[in-house]
């Protein structure tokens, strides 16, 4: 059984811990507030650009670029290389936050080689984790996770995008982590480009539809967008590739119009997945701070009970001794 002074010892070590995991739930909470506050200011920006770039594509889904999945030459390659980006945090005390991202992107590139993956990695604990592991890692590319901001993500973007149109990549993916409430989180994989053309018209336009603002004549334009689009001849498919017809024209082109949809989409995912991601991890780090806290009350409870019941002992100890003592010395002075 411990003494007394080891569990008092204990006793201060863990109420100590205790202010720790006070104090970072404390700051979770007010940076998690921050966060949910920037992804309230972010969605309307991120919405606009996907319907945007859906109602443009609604009129041409037929059209051949490098940004969608649509293009002869892509049909002909056998070898796909992929990048993931992977969104991680910087440091840990945030419950399975980090390892359910790596978890994903070690799921993700299973079976492959070195030659057809490449991971751009946000956040030093994923980071140091694919590098002291072996895995191909782009070290160029060294981001923060902690407060996210709209120019590192167009400078994210733009180092990826750079290396797609270089052909270097040949699909990027990006893993983050999602909040669903307060309590449950979940691990995403997204495919930035190439686009999937009609997939993503189809979803532009079930939203479009389920919005409560009236603008379901915009979903019903779109889709009369794409039966136009089936119907026309190849010869005026190539007029509307190279700069868009009669019904609606493009400055300077279709072809920049789109990419330049296609930038402000990317950077704009990029963007919510880094706020996304912050208000995940403080989510997190406040619910295992907050375990952390309750499991510390629970350890005090009960070493507090122990505590007692040894000093108890202690103190019948020494109270039979001082009797033992007494009635020894009575002995010897009646002898």
């Amino acid at each position: 059984m411990a003494s007394t002074k080891e569990i008092l010892n204990r006793i201060n070590s863990i109420q100590d811990t205790m202010k720790i995991t006070r104090a970072m739930y404390m700051m979770s909470s007010m940076k998690l507030r921050k966060a949910k506050e920037k992804l309230a200011e972010t969605e309307p920006f991120f919405i606009g650009t996907q319907k945007g770039l859906a109602e443009n594509l609604a009129h041409f889904p037929d059209i051949r670029h490098i940004y969608f999945d649509n293009r002869i030459e892509d049909d002909h390659e056998t070898i796909k290389r992929r990048g993931f980006v992977v969104f991680t945090g910087d440091k840990g005390m945030a419950g399975a936050y980090n390892h359910n991202a790596i978890k994903m992107a070690l799921e993700r590139i299973s079976g492959m080689t070195k030659d057809e993956y490449k991971l751009f990695v946000v956040g030093e604990t994923g980071r140091v984790f694919f590098t002291n592991n072996g895995y191909n890692v782009d070290e160029n590319f060294k981001f923060s996770s902690n407060n996210p901001s709209m120019h590192r993500a167009r400078i994210m973007s733009e180092y990826l995008i750079d290396l797609y149109n270089r052909e270097e990549l040949d699909r990027i993916d990006i893993i983050y982590t999602k909040m669903l409430n307060s309590v449950t989180e979940e691990t995403c994989v997204e495919r930035l480009l190439p686009l999937k053309t009609h997939k993503f018209i189809v979803e532009q336009a079930k939203e479009i539809e389920a919005d409560t603002e009236g603008t379901s004549k915009a979903a019903k334009e779109m889709k009369e967008g794409v039966k136009h689009v089936h119907s026309i001849n190849s010869y005026e498919l190539e007029a509307i590739q190279h700069g868009g017809d009669s019904w609606f024209p493009f400055y300077p082109s279709l072809k920049t119009v789109l990419e330049k949809l296609v930038h402000n989409h990317f950077t704009a995912f990029m963007y919510g997945a880094l706020v996304e991601c912050s208000a995940s991890e403080e989510n997190a780090r406040m619910m295992a701070m907050q375990a952390a806290t309750d499991n510390a009350e629970a350890i005090l409870h009960e070493l507090s009970i122990e505590y007692n019941r040894v000093r108890q002992a202690q103190i019948t100890q020494e109270i039979t001794e001082v009797i033992g003592g007494a009635k020894a010395l009575k002995k010897k002075k009646r002898r």
